[in-house]
């Protein structure tokens, strides 16, 4: 594919009739009306998925990911045991007219398999080797375990210095590991929604207010911020769609929040979320007494992941939104919103529903109390300045020896400080832990994750599962607010 010449900045908004299993009334960008919300969906056939994915430039000047010529991340379904091949080609400008946080762009991109247990070393999730500049490719051949867990993850740009704006600009699709039923069953049978919200920046946007006042963009302040917002967050690409589900029909959502810098604290007026999965692991996978946990919200900091079943509400008008979210003294305004609105609608127009998986599951029971009790094997501690964001108040380099080397085969127990004025959400590669304290109180019915948020002034304290034979080589973790990140709040970690 040829480089995509940057057009005038337009935002187009069009009316559409709801189809089956549609998603969307208004979408930007200058795609055309009517266009379904939900990206292409790509299966593994004979255990293996190939593609070929670029990386453009929108008719809106932003970045995007083009599959088959058009601006969109397909959503890549396998199952353990599969392998996923992606030619990656870098047809960004050879000289961006952007300047990136840490300096002058450069148009540099690869791609991050966020929450997958593969290796780090390439040519898998490996984000500090396989860099292409505007005119190179990328070859990835990721193995996936044949005893991954099925769930919800998700594929970035990870090019350290310039991951923020490209993820802002929507450079990411949803990864669905087959056979999450299995730990389960009560979902096969259920129509799946698979979701990918994103933030939207409306700072220079010429439709700025209008967009704002569409999501009913909340001016009340919930923390200490003093920048008036300039993000709204979107649903598959659409501002404010609706979601179709019949009065008491039970839909299965998988909902990963893609955005660069945002959170989303999630509720469906008037229902529960029966939660199945966080951040891509099944409940059920540690604790098989208690499947599922059941919540009125659920807050997803940057990265995270719910799957959850959902209940069409009764009568009325409902909506999906997003609460306030207080971020600190020091943090970016994060308002509540509208994400999308609930519409009713005949189960003879539901979306696909989830099959039946051959996957048998497996249970790891663990008694970690031990590794609990004992002192931190590490300390992460986030701080910050005017010249930068730390990790144990080292800025990230691309030549820096690991901070901190992990034996394969063990649980370590790692605190997270959070030594600033704002939230940071700390994320590590290949690796799921178990957050069982907040500022030194346990946590209530704790499960695992791949991104926990670290309160800002206070601690979080994990197991980290460095279990997986397979997970060996550099890799990082990192502050998944990715200005941060791009800003120096990343370190490596060797896993030997």
């Amino acid at each position: 594919m040829s480089r995509i010449p940057i057009a005038l900045r337009s935002v187009i908004f069009a009316a559409a009739i709801v189809a089956a299993a549609a998603l969307c009334i208004v979408e930007l960008g200058g795609r055309p009306a009517g266009r379904p919300s939900s990206p292409p969906e790509l299966r593994a056939k004979n255990h293996t998925l190939s593609l070929t994915l670029h990386a453009g430039v929108a008719s809106d000047g932003r970045n995007s990911f083009y599959f088959n010529g058009q601006p969109n991340a397909p959503t890549l379904r396998l199952s353990p045991g599969d392998q996923l091949k992606i030619i990656y080609v870098n047809d960004l400008p050879a000289k961006p007219p952007e300047k990136c946080l840490a300096g002058p762009c450069m148009d540099m991109t690869n791609l991050h398999f966020h929450g997958l247990t593969v290796s780090p070393d390439a040519p898998q999730d490996d984000v500090l080797t396989m860099l292409a500049m505007p005119g190179k490719r990328l070859a990835y051949t990721v193995q996936i375990p044949k005893d991954h867990p099925p769930g919800l993850y998700w594929y970035h740009t990870h090019p350290h210095g310039e991951s923020y704006r490209q993820v802002l600009d929507g450079m990411s699709g949803a990864i669905v590991i087959e056979g999450i039923e299995s730990y389960f069953p009560a979902l096969v049978g259920l129509p799946e929604r698979v979701m990918v919200v994103r933030g939207r920046s409306v700072g220079k946007d010429a439709q700025s207010a209008e967009l704002k006042e569409r999501v009913d963009l909340s001016s009340d302040v919930c923390g200490g911020e003093r920048e008036p917002p300039e993000e709204v967050m979107t649903v598959n690409g659409f501002v404010r769609p609706q979601i179709a589900i019949a009065p008491g029909e039970r839909q299965f959502w998988r909902i990963v929040n893609a955005s660069a810098d945002r959170y989303v604290d999630l509720q469906v007026e008037g229902q529960t979320f029966e939660i199945v999965a966080m951040d891509g692991m099944p409940i059920a996978r540690h604790d098989p007494d208690h499947r599922t946990r059941s919540a009125n919200h659920v807050s997803l900091p940057p990265a995270g992941r719910l799957e959850a079943i959902v209940t069409g509400p009764s009568t009325g008008a409902h909506r999906l939104i997003s609460h306030c979210v207080d971020t600190g003294p020091d943090g970016d305004p994060n308002p509540a919103m509208v994400l999308a609105d609930i519409v009713p609608q005949s189960t003879a127009d539901s979306p696909a529903k989830t099959a039946r998986n051959s996957l048998k599951p497996e249970f790891k029971s663990l008694d970690v109390a031990a590794e609990e009790k004992a002192s931190p094997r590490f300390t992460v501690i986030f701080t910050e300045d005017k010249n930068g964001f730390y990790v144990n108040g080292e800025k990230f380099a691309v030549d820096a020896a690991p901070m901190v080397r992990a034996k394969v085969g063990s649980y370590q127990h790692w605190k997270i400080v959070n030594a600033t004025g704002e939230l940071h959400p700390m994320h590590i590669h290949q690796v799921h832990f178990l957050p069982y304290a907040e500022n030194d109180k346990p946590i209530a019915d704790p499960v695992w994750l791949d991104t926990v948020n670290v309160p800002f002034g206070g601690t979080v304290d994990v197991i980290m599962d460095f279990t997986d034979p397979v997970i060996r080589g550099m890799s990082v973790f990192h502050c998944h607010l990715l200005n941060h990140e791009d800003k120096g709040m990343m370190a490596k970690i060797l896993f030997e």
